[in-house]
């Protein structure tokens, strides 16, 4: 179903502070356009042209361009979609004008149950329509658990030329402090699968040379700014949803450390100085639910270059949160009186959000006139 539709937004503004919520001005300083709807869009990517890969949870790559139906792209995975599983993130290579390569993460199953899988393919574009060739799976969580939970799964290209995978904790809590195993890690790879000679753990051969960092939970978001530093947002568990600062080697907490609690009560140590763990530059309690992450650096929002915004899910909203260097500021959260899944920058500036599930709406955001 394809929609054109000029909306602005009519309801207040909300902004936050550290640990909390609060409120601001009642007129978003932007107006939404309602462009297209999907079957349980979960990413985006657009293209040098202007055109976008939009992913759908059930298994479906689509090709979207404003004004046309989209397309259907084969030559995809096949993906177990269960629980948070499915067809996840899709990126495309920074040269792909070149090689036109897109990188697409999806949840598997194999033995011993589930798990993410990261791989490579060629879009090719001919007479017979868009297509993936060469489809090639270049990562994949170790070990498959049982469970549908916290694949994680989100996927960015670094400034080093490096493609950075965020892997979550499939629930399983305590192999996020295991280096033998690479749930709950963000994990540093050369563009075909292969592992840098600079990680931090290559010395310890085996998936420990994978990791760049340990200790997540749950990260749905990955992004770098202008830079060069990786930035992250992570679902915590009660509360304790959380922004991290990325950097080699540090060991972000989870399950031993966090601002949150388990969801039966029982307490979970806060981040402290001196605990040996990373704390986060910003946290939300009670949570919002993160789903993605993105670092604006265009000009149809000058004021906000450099900030990241965030779509919320049980918040149904999306959040702005002011980067400064390496400290982080709430900032706004606008209610979008749905879920949204993912946020993204488009080529003109515009900021881009899908929402979630049946029928989740491609929407539009520009300045208002």
């Amino acid at each position: 179903m394809l929609r054109n539709i000029a909306l602005i937004i009519p309801f207040a503004l909300m902004a936050c502070g550290a640990g909390g919520k609060g409120s601001a001005p009642e007129t978003p300083p932007f107006r939404i356009t309602e462009v297209a709807a999907f079957d349980e869009p979960w990413a985006i990517a657009f293209l040098p042209d202007g055109r976008a890969l939009i992913t759908e949870k059930k298994g479906q790559l689509k090709l979207w361009l404003k004004g046309a139906a989209a397309k259907n792209v084969p030559g995809g995975p096949n993906v177990a979609d269960e629980g948070q599983g499915g067809l996840g993130d899709v990126i495309i290579h920074p040269d792909f004008k070149n090689n036109q390569l897109i990188y697409l993460s999806w949840v598997e199953p194999g033995t011993g149950g589930k798990g993410a899988a990261v791989g490579r393919a060629k879009f090719i574009e001919d007479n017979q329509g868009p297509r993936l060739e060469g489809l090639q799976v270049i990562w994949r969580q170790q070990p498959k658990v049982s469970g549908s939970g916290h694949f994680g799964h989100r996927l960015a290209f670094g400034p080093d030329g490096m493609l950075y995978i965020s892997s979550g904790d499939r629930q399983k809590f305590d192999p996020a402090q295991d280096r033998g195993v690479n749930l709950g890690k963000i994990v540093r790879l050369t563009d075909n699968g292969m592992t840098p000679a600079d990680n931090p753990g290559t010395g310890e051969g085996g998936i420990a040379a994978q990791i760049w960092t340990l200790g997540h939970r749950n990260p749905l978001g990955l992004a770098f700014d202008d830079a060069g530093r990786l930035w992250e947002i992570e679902m915590g568990p009660s509360g304790g949803d959380e922004v991290n600062l990325i950097e080699r080697g540090n060991n972000y907490g989870w399950p031993r450390a966090s601002n949150g609690s388990h969801y039966d009560g029982r307490d979970i140590p806060d981040h402290k100085p001196g605990d040996g763990f990373t704390a986060p530059k910003v946290w939300w309690n009670p949570s919002i639910s993160p789903s993605s992450l993105m670092i604006y650096s265009g000009a149809a929002f000058p004021a906000w270059q450099g900030d990241a915004f965030i779509g919320a899910l049980s918040d149904q909203a999306l959040i702005r949160v002011h980067l400064d260097a390496t400290n982080a500021t709430k900032a706004d959260q606008w209610p979008m009186k749905n879920r949204i899944r993912e946020v993204e920058q488009g080529p003109d500036g515009a900021i881009w959000l899908l929402e979630d599930g049946d029928g989740g709406r491609l929407l539009k955001l520009e300045p208002r006139p």
